[in-house]
């Protein structure tokens, strides 16, 4: 089978490096409209960081996986295309900065319906609102000329970071098409792919619309738990609770779970906060504003953490860190990855900005062009200054802050890094992963996220 893949991003890329790296029998082809994103797959310095993955798109790439600006071409040979392009948050108009904003999906789908010669099965695999697939359909039924599609859901639940092993071993592929001898073809045949390497327990298959929906429950349910935690630390501070006790010891329950327990700076990423914005947003569409008030209080309580963190850093540094060097530890939302979509480092650090504190920041993945679009500044910005390792980035500052859980800052010298600070040295650790304990024994002032 031809496999086309429309958008080359964070999902589009790797699944379907995955795809073609355990069906060699088909010839996987992703395309984008931005052809230095194309370049970047095509090259050694792929667009999109992920443990495992340049070295399965090396091994592959030519041989049946495929990265071009050729839509045309790829939808026409193409028996299966998947929908992977950008769904943000609609800045403009109705439901702006809550609903999530289509005209990418309605655009892949009209080019699919002028371009395409034959019957095609169409798969979203962007993260879209329950109902979107009736209306691709509807678009693609308008200008069949003959031709029939069939439309599935495929939600992805790829953890970035980890995507190249959930993609290898997910705890579920789920795949919702119409209830029709046609849809349940489609869907058999898209059950065929992964059955190459996911066991078929393990593959669901349910109607259109409950695939739709069951992506942004999960992003909802996940991002619950982190706020609540959140909301608990904030008490254990001010009680004297642990709340990373606390979190094992309501862990254990086996009704509630160890998983997403762990206490932050609070949670980013380009999926949780979009999505359950975009589930408030069609809770209030169908007259159900008490629910959509609950998940929006998930997003205020994410909010509140950001910032409450950076009023604790201000407070502990007597009221005032302005002209003061702090060192920002970590730009990406999470470790082992180079996406910064609505990290916690952006808020934090903004913050710190408007206090007029004086920032030197270290990622080892995030590029120093997206950390200065992030944070609005231009090359001239004095405020700001970006490093090459993490004691550069610590030599002369008055505090650091870890925002982001890379390995390699529990395993830095942090004996080294006091001595070369300012006195009282200040250590804020939003990860929860370093030992405060033995920061404090070495001379810091030293705090982490509930732990008073």
């Amino acid at each position: 089978m031809n496999i086309c893949c429309i958008g080359a991003g964070y999902v589009g890329g790797p699944t379907m490096a995955m795809v073609a790296y355990k069906c060699r029998h088909h010839v996987v082809t992703v395309v984008d409209v931005n052809p230095d994103r194309i370049q970047a797959w095509n090259s050694d310095s792929l667009p999109v960081y992920e443990p495992g993955l340049k070295e399965i798109v090396q091994e592959i790439r030519g041989s049946n996986l495929f990265f071009s600006t050729d839509i045309d071409t790829a939808i026409r040979e193409a028996e299966m295309i998947f929908l992977s392009v950008n769904t943000p948050t609609k800045t403009y108009g109705v439901g702006a900065g809550r609903a999530a904003d289509l005209r990418y999906v309605e655009k892949c789908a009209r080019k699919i319906a002028e371009v395409a010669n034959e019957d095609k099965i169409v798969v979203e695999k962007s993260t879209l609102p329950v109902r979107t697939a009736e209306s691709v359909k509807r678009i693609l039924e308008s200008n069949t000329n003959g031709k029939t599609f069939q439309v599935l859901s495929n939600p992805e639940f790829l953890a970035e970071g980890t995507a190249m092993a959930d993609l290898e071993a997910p705890d579920r592929v789920l795949i919702g098409g119409e209830q029709t001898p046609e849809g349940k073809s489609a869907i058999k045949k898209l059950f065929d792919i992964y059955a190459n390497w996911v066991p078929i327990e393990r593959i669901l298959t349910t109607n259109l619309w409950s695939s739709e929906l069951s992506k942004l429950t999960a992003n909802a349910f996940l991002a619950q738990r982190i706020s609540s935690i959140n909301s608990i630390s904030a008490l254990c501070e001010r009680t004297g609770a642990d709340i990373d006790e606390v979190a094992r010891a309501i862990g254990t329950d086996s009704r509630i779970g160890a998983k997403f327990l762990k206490a932050s700076v609070g949670f980013g990423g380009s999926c949780f906060q979009k999505d359950i914005f975009n589930l408030a947003y069609l809770c209030e569409h169908f007259e159900l504003p008490e629910v959509a008030s609950y998940w929006n209080n998930v997003i205020e309580m994410n909010d509140y953490q950001k910032h409450r963190f950076s009023r604790r850093v201000l407070a502990s540094m007597f009221n005032t860190v302005s002209g003061k060097k702090i060192a920002i530890l970590g730009f990406a939302f999470k470790k082992d990855t180079n996406d910064t979509r609505e990290s916690a480092a952006i808020y934090v650090c903004k913050d710190l900005l408007e206090e007029q504190s004086k920032l030197s920041i270290y990622d080892p993945q995030v590029e120093v062009s997206q950390i200065q679009r992030d944070l609005g500044l231009d090359d001239e910005n004095e405020c700001v200054s970006f490093c090459t390792d993490a004691y550069e980035a610590t030599k002369g500052a008055h505090a650091v802050l870890i925002l982001t859980d890379w390995d390699e800052f529990q395993a830095l010298d942090y004996r080294r890094i006091y001595e070369q600070m300012h006195q009282p040295a200040f250590l804020f650790d939003g990860r929860n992963i370093l030992d405060v304990d033995a920061l404090i024994e070495i001379g810091f002032e030293a705090s982490c996220v509930g732990k008073g």
